[in-house]
């Protein structure tokens, strides 16, 4: 149980820190948006690989 709360709650931040920055930053582009959310998606991908995967 601990483990799949650890795993949604760090899915729940990654989807603010995503909503946040489209509202803050990128609003009305498109182009810029996107590319951006699939940064914000890989840094929290390898973020979760390196740190928190079970070895």
């Amino acid at each position: 149980m601990g483990r799949q709360l650890t795993v949604v709650l760090y899915v729940i931040a990654m989807a603010a820190v995503i909503v946040g920055v489209d509202f803050v930053f990128f609003r009305n582009r498109f182009w810029e948006r996107l590319t951006v959310n699939i940064g914000i998606v890989l840094v929290f991908a390898a973020f979760y690989l390196r740190f928190l995967r079970r070895p």
